[in-house]
């Protein structure tokens, strides 16, 4: 250890470490030291005795937990929070989604972007993969605020050739933005919008170009009931004819994932993970949740995700971890799945793996990226503890982070937010409503037909 001073001292915490086996432990009374963004040490308190630090935090009482990752969203869209509420897929986007993005401006993706870093970076995310327009926008509002995102600008075939041009172009152009806070993926939104041409050729782009696809697939059992009766394969077929399942790839949702696309998955070529939304499954009244229990046994990870709040309402993971838990207990009808710190796993290290960051964030460890919360777990709904991971997944709440570090800048501490002015935001966000929400003009910006 240097004995120059530490640009980041963190005392006094218990840490959430993984052994060389990914089990889940807890190092009691440890100091985490941070230099130049990146963990330098994880040890006992006594071993950083008199150690000067730029900045100290004193985390007695608290846990240091990996920052938590939203594998899927459209951050943007808390724009729309509350806006269709209690309808059909079909109709959410036809009649309420569609047509009002149809109206999204620049301006407007601008302050949805930063009231959701708001958001997450107040409920422990330390980094988002955002699948949206205009994300020029959304990266420099990344840039500024100082979280971490994996981005995608989105593009249907309706648009023609330049939709995907315009995806690889941002791609490019973002790749390692943000003092390399931004990783980028080709994001086509879905095989049910985007032609099997298309996605072709965006997996050879990706190839070309060595990036990552972002995309939603088998979201639900009538896409992959409509892509059997009228294509003859399951929309996971498609993702594997049309070269994808070669590429790195991130499954938004896999709810319709059934049995014959698991072989399918488990040959795949390219690095393939899925994210999982359980929230925006359940109000949506899908009768299948994503087979994380399947997919972990084919050596697929399975990320946590919000999904964007126009469906979720919400963009805390927090939530997305503790409902993952219950909802695979439910669907597999077995108490002893998904346990608690099975649904640590795949908040830290299996959701750092589903967006290509499993090298760097997911666990606090020498070498490993300083994305950091701390949790105060001193409030009366968790106390006591008898079982640490159970008091995270099931008792703790996103409000109970108190301090979220990225790359070692501590961007809220004792819930403040240090990098965003969020009643600016919000007054701006709210003058502009009335326009944004208007449905009058008849438009949309895609159908909904599967």
């Amino acid at each position: 250890m240097s004995d120059s001073p530490a640009d980041l001292l963190i005392t006094g915490c218990t840490v959430l470490v993984h052994d060389d086996q990914e089990r889940i432990g807890f190092e009691e009374d440890a100091a985490i030291v941070v230099r130049d963004g990146l963990v330098e040490s994880v040890g006992g308190a006594a071993e950083v005795a008199g150690l000067a630090a730029v900045e100290r935090v004193d985390a007695r009482g608290q846990i240091a937990l990996p920052g938590l990752v939203n594998c899927h969203t459209h951050a943007p869209m808390v724009a729309l929070r509350g806006l269709a509420e209690d309808l059909p897929t079909e109709e959410w986007f036809n009649d309420v989604v569609w047509s009002v993005e149809s109206n999204l401006t620049e301006k407007d993706v601008e302050l949805g972007a930063r009231l959701a870093c708001a958001e997450m970076i107040r409920a422990g995310v330390t980094c988002f993969a955002d699948h949206y327009f205009s994300m020029d926008t959304v990266a420099a509002v990344v840039a500024e605020c100082g979280i971490r995102a994996h981005l995608g600008e989105a593009y249907f075939s309706s648009q023609g050739p330049q939709g995907r041009e315009k995806s690889l172009e941002f791609a490019l152009r973002h790749r390692g933005a943000a003092d390399g806070r931004i990783t980028t993926a080709l994001a086509p939104h879905a095989p049910y919008t985007v032609t099997d041409a298309d996605l072709t050729a965006t997996a050879q782009l990706a190839l070309e170009h060595g990036l990552p696809v972002h995309i939603h697939a088998a979201e639900n059992r009538d896409q992959t009931d409509t892509s059997l009766s009228r294509h003859g394969v399951t929309p996971i077929e498609v993702l594997d004819r049309t070269g994808l399942l070669a590429t790195d790839l991130l499954i938004a949702h896999g709810t319709g994932i059934i049995d014959r696309d698991l072989p399918v998955l488990e040959r795949a070529s390219g690095r393939t993970a899925v994210a999982t939304a359980p929230r925006g499954y359940l109000k949506f009244a899908w009768p299948d949740t994503t087979p994380i229990r399947a997919l972990r046994a084919i050596g697929i990870p399975v990320g946590l995700a919000t999904d964007g709040a126009a469906s979720n309402n919400s963009l805390d993971v927090w939530e997305s971890m503790a409902l993952t838990s219950l909802v695979q207990k439910s669907t597999e009808g077995d108490p002893r799945w998904l346990t608690s710190r099975q649904a640590l796993h795949h908040a830290t290290l299996q959701s750092a793996r589903a967006v290509g960051l499993g090298d760097s964030i997911g666990s606090i460890a020498p070498g490993r990226r300083a994305d950091i919360i701390l949790v105060d777990l001193t409030g009366p709904h968790t106390r006591p503890v008898h079982d640490l991971a159970a008091t995270l997944v099931h008792s703790a709440r996103s409000s109970d982070v108190r301090t979220t570090i990225v790359d070692g800048r501590v961007l809220m501490r004792d819930r403040e937010l240090l990098t965003l002015d969020v009643p600016a935001v919000v007054r701006e966000l709210e003058d502009r409503l009335p326009a944004l929400v208007d449905r009058s003009h008849g438009r949309r910006i895609q159908e909904y037909d599967t």
